[in-house]
């Protein structure tokens, strides 16, 4: 039987002229996660990952902690786990947010520019995974396939530990394959998910099943509720 770990990456940079790159606090999270798979001894065999920077950046600090595992000439980024255009998504339902810039632009001087800008993408995003609206690059429907097919992919190999470093939207497009999830709920099961929290699945023989979902104990045995992140 082999076991893969879905890893959400590290806190990014929100409001930053590049999102895509973690932050110093997600650059915190990504190495108490890989002090607790070294505390906890798990087996470390196999490193994939999406195609965002943050992705390599949140192994590459998780793993620094852990002695025992591939080197990072043998990791792999497999494209499937690639998180979605969150820009597009954002533009489809608001065309004047047409990049970061201008995003950044609206958000200066909100007093909580997280909360505001969620007030926006949230039912920006539901349309998107309602598929209430065509013209999107990737729909929903696009994006929850070819998630899908990353994973399956994988499972040809089921030896040992497989740790992915991916984003919020194929954890949960993978879970909600598995557990059959209705659309009306995807929002509320990405909103839940914690920077570097880890879904935890068993495969054998071809199939796959979750025993774990968004566990982030490496962070809530810091003792701060400001480890625990949700962007």
């Amino acid at each position: 039987m082999g076991t893969i770990y879905l890893v959400r990456h590290g806190q990014a940079s929100f409001g930053a002229d590049d999102y895509d790159q973690l932050s110093p606090l997600g650059t915190e999270q990504s190495r108490m996660l890989g002090d607790w798979i070294r505390h906890c001894k798990l087996s470390v065999d196999r490193v994939l990952m999406g195609g965002n920077r943050r992705h390599r950046q949140t192994a590459l600090a998780c793993l620094s902690a852990v002695p025992q595992c591939p080197p990072e000439s043998q990791w792999r980024v497999v494209a499937g786990f690639s998180e979605f255009d969150h820009g597009e998504v954002m533009r489809r339902f608001r065309p004047d947010l047409s990049d970061d810039t201008a995003v950044n632009a609206w958000l200066a001087g909100k007093t909580n520019a997280r909360r505001e800008f969620q007030k926006v993408f949230g039912p920006a995003f539901q349309r998107w995974v309602m598929g209430e609206q065509d013209g999107y690059v990737e729909s929903y429907a696009a994006f929850r396939k070819r998630c899908w097919s990353a994973l399956t992919g994988v499972l040809q190999d089921e030896a040992g530990g497989t740790w992915i470093f991916t984003s919020g939207g194929p954890i949960t497009a993978i879970v909600q394959q598995l557990l059959g999830i209705d659309k009306e709920r995807i929002a509320e099961l990405t909103w839940s998910l914690v920077n570097t929290g880890v879904t935890r699945l068993e495969c054998r023989a071809g199939r796959v099943r979750a025993t774990t979902i968004n566990q982030y104990a490496h962070l809530e045995q810091a003792s701060g509720q400001e480890w625990i992140t949700y962007r």
